[in-house]
């Protein structure tokens, strides 16, 4: 039995992971970096750990301080929330082998959807449809453009090793094509340390819609409906809502079920999400993100299930505690990044928060590790909060969003609030009807 779990991340989904924890009588210990010496997870932690200075690179990406914090504190496993080290096959492989659990999936299947050529094989394999695309990786600007050829333009250059929009260009002659690949491979090189890339094709107005499984050591598994992830700037979610306004029931049933299939045929253990692009009725399969989601509340909000929860009983040896037949898709949920930056230069504004008011009332849920008084610091990434909002229907979200934005106040830095104020208002976000490069052109227009 897991009685004590090692929290190896920070800032809101680390408090999410705590919380969890505690709800299950399991003890807690949370790593940090000296920057993160004063963040609620280390308060409200039975335990803390300072792995090292700010830099990511020199605390929360050392893998042996990590372990070493676990086996000090007799920590029986390692939750990697997301991000860090959250798809780092090898860290999955040593928590195994200094004798911990790690809450996840099998460290072969971080590695394979951790490469997106093997993914995307494996996924014909396993009879999910693909976006068409070269057999392979493109070594060369020749090959790429006979890829291209094949597929047809407008294509779009890919890294293998990564995701997050690095890597990642749009060609639509030979002659884009030819820098497009060269800038690709450097970017790869830098961000992942492999330059390899892929060419897929390039859909001019898809939607981004995900489907969160999860799965037991028992041959247990279910898909838990999707998510729409549409909104974005340069590939990075925004606003993130449960279940699409663009499908319908049958679809969702169908595509749940190919994934489920998916996963079962691969054994897959834990939680992951698939990803698609959808366009014109078709999904084509992208990417799978072997972890928990930063946006994995917007399900919970809709199914009643505890993502988190689920993860741990799964990692302790237990089955699902609910059947395919019991997961269950009620009302609406959107979820809103708050980030500390600029609304519209996107600019990161750390520093002090000097006023902080949460949102309340029904069916609203802020996850935050910010308070009054906390500095956000430079060195990591902007989130300061996700706000969720559930409804009956998706206009009685959208309008408990639209509330819950105005009552929400963080001083002290500047945030998106208003970014997110402002989408509220457009008639596009309230009749659900925006693709992946809808933000981008409003954000050009304004």
């Amino acid at each position: 039995m897991i009685e004590k779990v090692l929290i190896a991340n920070r800032g809101e989904i680390a408090l999410r992971i705590h919380r969890a924890c505690k709800e299950m009588g399991i003890a807690t210990v949370a790593v940090h970096s000296e920057a993160d010496r004063y963040a609620m997870a280390v308060r409200l932690a039975d335990e803390s750990v300072c792995i090292g200075p700010p830099p990511s690179a020199q605390s929360y990406l050392k893998k042996s301080q990590i372990i070493a914090a676990a086996e000090i504190t007799g920590a029986d496993a390692i939750h990697p929330g997301y991000g860090f080290l959250s798809e780092n096959a090898q860290f999955a492989e040593m928590v195994g082998a200094h004798g911990l659990v790690f809450i996840g999936p099998k460290p072969e299947h971080i590695r394979i959807m951790g490469d997106k050529i093997a993914a995307k094989q494996a996924m014909i394999d396993a009879g999910v449809p693909v976006v068409p695309g070269s057999d392979g990786g493109v070594e060369t600007v020749s090959a790429a453009k006979k890829a291209a050829k094949k597929i047809g333009y407008p294509v779009l250059i890919k890294a293998a090793a990564g995701g997050g929009g690095r890597g990642m260009k749009v060609a639509r002659t030979d002659k884009e094509l030819e820098n497009a690949v060269r800038t690709a491979k450097t970017e790869a090189k830098a961000a992942f340390g492999d330059d390899a890339v892929y060419i897929e094709k390039y859909l001019e107005r898809p939607r981004h819609i995900e489907i969160q499984v999860i799965s037991d050591a028992h041959g247990n598994v279910c898909h838990l409906w999707e998510r729409d992830c549409s909104i974005q700037r340069r590939h990075q979610k925004v606003f993130e809502e449960a279940p699409s306004p663009a499908l319908n029931q049958a679809q969702r049933d169908d595509i749940g079920m190919i994934v489920a299939r998916a996963v079962e045929k691969m054994g897959y253990l834990g939680a992951g999400t698939m990803e698609f692009l959808y366009e014109d009725g078709q999904f084509y399969f992208i990417e799978m993100n072997t972890r928990l989601q930063v946006e994995h509340p917007v399900t919970e909000m809709i199914t009643g299930i505890d993502i988190v929860r689920e993860q741990i009983r799964i990692a302790d040896g237990a089955k699902l505690s609910f059947s395919q037949d019991e997961v269950m898709l009620v009302g609406h949920a959107i979820e809103c990044r708050i980030n500390a930056e600029n609304p519209r230069s996107f600019v990161p504004s750390p520093g002090m928060i000097t006023d902080f008011h949460p949102p309340g009332g029904p069916d609203v849920r802020l996850d935050s590790a910010a308070y009054a008084g906390y500095r956000i610091p430079p060195h990591y990434d902007s989130l300061i909060g996700k706000l969720i909002v559930h409804g009956r229907t998706r206009n009685e979200c959208v309008m408990r969003l639209r509330r819950a934005l105005q009552e929400m106040v963080v001083g002290g830095v500047e945030t998106t609030l208003d970014l997110h104020r402002d989408l509220l208002e457009q008639k596009d976000i309230i009749d659900g009807d925006y693709d992946i490069h809808w933000l981008e052109r409003f954000l050009a227009d304004d």
